[in-house]
């Protein structure tokens, strides 16, 4: 399915896969207008910020995006630096370089994992167009422009699902959803994909647009897939509640046992969820459409579900266990996952990517520690005051967090998110 180009499928063929498995799409009217005309290939933008670790949960919008990709669509994926560090400094300028790398890698092996062909989509990275040359200074004057017309409370309200919160949030919050809606008319899409955590952004930005004299845009929304941990989707910032990409074979089965995965209870349960939304459509494209989850079992037949609502009864009704449902989610996930990590073990630039992108936190040193001596601050070996600690979501804290994060003059930032010149082409683009 994902190798196809919408060649040989009837309008109404097409529709069915960009609207499958989805969960909300806001006016629909303007994606069945342009894939019956049939003049040119609709196209939709999906925009990730470059801040935690990409995980599991991803899965679901790359599946989405082969659905997109073979229904003929032309399909973009936004590295959105610029928005790391918007949102609560969570991707410091100091690492946005590097974490936009560590994207492109991963998301690329989990296309390829997948069997998306990369010829058919294009990379962007936010920085390229929103703030270098005649393009950045357009695309500020234009975020002006739109400022003028939103309110804070609208645009707060807008990030408030999205955006991290904090009890005196930062005006980037605000920039944020602002910044958003206008990619949609830089990157000249008919329609933006996401998670349903974006629908305040979604629907700001079909209303907002407009008045700016900019064309209002179709929006469409995956499922949120929970997280291994009671409540909550999966999240980068939470890992107790995902697996990561590259996560070695044990570290994933020592997840999985861990998992919140309670008997007979179908809501909330993330493993159930991601069989669904992700095991399931990923079978489905190595056996010609049919999806397939099995599930050994030590002393009966295997059992063998095709669709989520059959093994959602067969979980309600105890048939099919919390024990041997993990076992076989376990090594079905790991098969996803083989050609990721397989990647990953065979390319040092990664390898030195994923170091630099997301620096260890200092380990703790075990022993008792010695009571300073304070020997003032001209002393040979005098640490900065201005040290930093990177934590698990990828902010930094320390007294030098905010030089870090921001840099220490717009020069600085500027040249920090400068990354079009070198090593960074954008990967399958069309023209």
């Amino acid at each position: 399915m994902a190798s196809t180009n919408g060649a040989g499928l009837s309008a109404d063929e097409k529709l069915h896969l960009i609207h499958n498995n989805l969960q909300e799409v806001l006016n629909p009217e303007i994606i069945e207008e342009i894939v019956r005309k049939n003049e040119r290939p609709l196209r939709i933008y999906l925009g990730t910020a470059t801040t935690g670790k990409p995980h599991c949960g991803y899965f679901v919008g790359m599946l989405k995006i082969s659905e997109f990709l073979a229904a003929g669509c032309e399909v973009t994926i936004l590295l959105a630096d610029v928005h790391g560090f918007l949102d609560n400094l969570k991707a410091p300028i100091e690492l946005v370089e590097e974490r936009v790398k560590y994207y492109r890698f991963a998301i690329t092996e989990q296309l390829r994992a997948v069997g998306v062909d990369l010829t058919r989509l294009k990379f962007v990275t936010g920085s390229d167009y929103q703030t270098k040359g005649e393009t950045g200074a357009k695309y500020f004057m234009d975020l002006l422009r739109l400022s003028t017309s939103v309110s804070a409370h609208d645009a707060s309200k807008a990030g408030s699902e999205v955006v991290k919160q904090v009890e005196s949030p930062p005006l980037s919050s605000q920039i944020y959803p602002l910044m958003q809606a206008l990619d949609e008319e830089y990157l000249g899409v008919d329609a933006q994909f996401g998670g349903l955590d974006q629908r305040k952004i979604f629907t700001l930005a079909a209303e907002v647009l407009p008045r700016i004299g900019f064309k209002k845009r179709a929006h469409l929304m995956n499922p949120l897939v929970p997280g291994l941990q009671e409540g909550g989707k999966m999240s980068s910032s939470d890992p107790d509640s995902k697996i990561d990409l590259i996560d070695p074979p044990e570290v994933v089965r020592k997840k999985v046992k861990k998992a919140f995965c309670p008997l007979r209870q179908v809501e909330g349960n993330g493993i159930l969820a991601f069989v669904e939304y992700v095991l399931l459509p990923a079978s489905a494209l190595k056996n010609n459409g049919t999806p397939k989850f099995v599930v050994p079992r030590p002393d009966a037949e295997p059992l063998e579900y095709s669709s989520s609502a059959e093994m959602r009864k067969d979980y309600e009704a105890d048939i099919l266990h919390p024990k041997i449902l993990k076992d076989a989610f376990s090594e079905a996930l790991l098969e996803l996952l083989a050609p990721i990590r397989k990647a990953y073990e065979a390319s040092a630039e990664w390898q030195e990517v994923e170091k630099k992108a997301y620096p260890p936190p200092p380990t703790e040193d075990k022993k008792k520690p010695k009571k300073p001596k304070n020997l003032g601050t001209r002393f040979p070996g005098h640490k900065a005051t201005g040290a930093v600690e990177a934590k698990p979501d990828g902010h930094v804290e320390g007294p030098g967090a905010q030089e870090v994060s921001v840099g220490k003059s717009p020069e600085e930032a500027m040249k920090r998110l400068s990354m079009g010149s070198k090593g960074h082409a954008r990967q399958g683009s069309k023209g």
